[in-house]
């Protein structure tokens, strides 16, 4: 679990600068900012997931 805990900022950090421009290139720019929007949203719930938080009390 520590491995996806770790490489999951990562992961969001390479993919999401990578895959946006792609699709607005080779699809549209719609494509692209779709995609922007879906990855960056996975992205954040993944984060979530994984966060690893202090536990109060």
């Amino acid at each position: 679990m520590k491995a996806v805990v770790a490489l999951t900022p990562i992961a969001g950090a390479v993919i999401l600068p990578i895959a946006v421009p792609l699709l607005m290139v080779k699809v549209s720019i719609g494509a692209g900012v779709l995609a922007a929007v879906v990855v960056s949203s996975l992205w954040f719930t993944a984060m979530l997931l994984t966060s690893e938080l202090p536990e109060h009390g």
